[in-house]
């Protein structure tokens, strides 16, 4: 933004300039907007905060800059803060003349730069559903956050829900459970800024069900965003831990600040050996044995373990796996 103002300082000399965007605090934006409402700035060089409804009617002319990136109801909502008084106005819509533009793009400015009566919002916004597509809603072509759901859960989810508006019971393992262990799955803006970018980071961790697709994903996102950062890679594994859990008919741990607390199946105690598994896991001292009510219970310190809790789980079923399977 500073190399732009310079730029127009240099193209207008004489101009008195002033810049606004949303990482300013609200005492400076609204220092900002008073003296160039005031008349003491003869440009105000701003983002999209423009947008939010601050009409000031001695302003008559707008310059949208890369309006080719904007959506139809954004460029709509931003050529709305000129013309609110008796003065003639203009918008100004720019783009890189060197830039080929999408075909919906050239809709978008076309569609901006057709409705330009007063209460044409409802017309821009018909158009935009036009241009968009309105998605199917039982099929595989979807718009919105029903795309970033995916299809196969969204069905899920919307039988489920039938099922229930019926009488019909919904057994739990139709349902969406929460996780097992609690770890942190954000993705942070120091690696992918873009919230559509991060939902289908989310998505293919999701996807996670083995050592390979875990190596698989990480490969792709490390070549697409750059190295994953040691919380993205606990993600991971909790994902695989997740799946690895199911498969055992694990459902019941218990997780504090101290320890997590794995409690295996009734059924696995006719599959499984205690000895045997503690003979397994003598080498991993964080680990203690107990019984509650004929059910094996494997506890986890987690105070002053080397690594991240959730490899030593994983570590865990991979042991109890290879001890079922014999």
């Amino acid at each position: 933004m500073e190399i732009k103002r310079q730029q127009l300082q240099q193209l207008i000399p004489d101009a008195k300039i002033v810049t606004a965007h949303g990482k300013m605090d609200k005492t400076t934006i609204e220092d900002v907007m008073l003296k160039f409402i005031n008349k003491e700035y003869d440009i105000l060089l701003c983002t999209t905060i423009i947008e939010t409804g601050i009409d000031i009617p001695n302003v008559n002319t707008l310059i949208i800059m890369d309006a080719d990136h904007f959506g139809l109801s954004q460029l709509y909502q931003i050529r709305g803060r000129v013309g609110r008084s008796e003065r003639i106005a203009y918008c100004y819509l720019m783009y890189d003349q060197h830039k080929i533009l999408s075909e919906i793009a050239v809709k978008r400015l076309k569609v901006i730069k057709d409705f330009t009566e007063l209460g044409s919002g409802f017309a821009i916004a018909m158009r935009d559903l036009s241009i968009r597509g309105a998605g199917d809603f039982l099929g595989s072509e979807q718009s919105g956050f029903i795309d970033t759901v995916g299809i196969d859960l969204f069905m899920q989810m919307l039988s489920n829900e039938i099922n229930r508006e019926k009488g019909i019971e919904v057994k739990e393992e139709e349902t969406i459970s929460e996780p097992l262990v609690d770890v942190e799955t954000s993705i942070t803006d120091s690696y992918v800024e873009d919230e559509e970018l991060k939902i289908y980071i989310h998505k293919k961790i999701n996807e996670i069900d083995s050592y390979e697709k875990m190596d698989e994903v990480k490969q792709e996102l490390e070549d697409r965003f750059g190295k994953i950062s040691d919380n993205i890679d606990v993600y991971m594994h909790e994902e695989l831990f997740e799946k690895m859990a199911k498969k055992l008919n694990i459902s019941k741990i218990k997780q504090t600040k101290n320890f997590v607390e794995v409690t295996l199946p009734k059924e696995m105690n006719d599959e499984l050996k205690v000895e045997d598994l503690f003979y397994k896991l003598v080498n991993y001292r964080f680990f203690r044995f107990s019984s509650r009510f004929n059910q094996i219970i494997i506890t986890l310190d987690t105070i002053k373990l080397e690594k991240h809790f959730i490899y030593y789980l994983i570590d865990l079923l991979k042991v109890i796996d290879s001890l079922i399977k014999k």
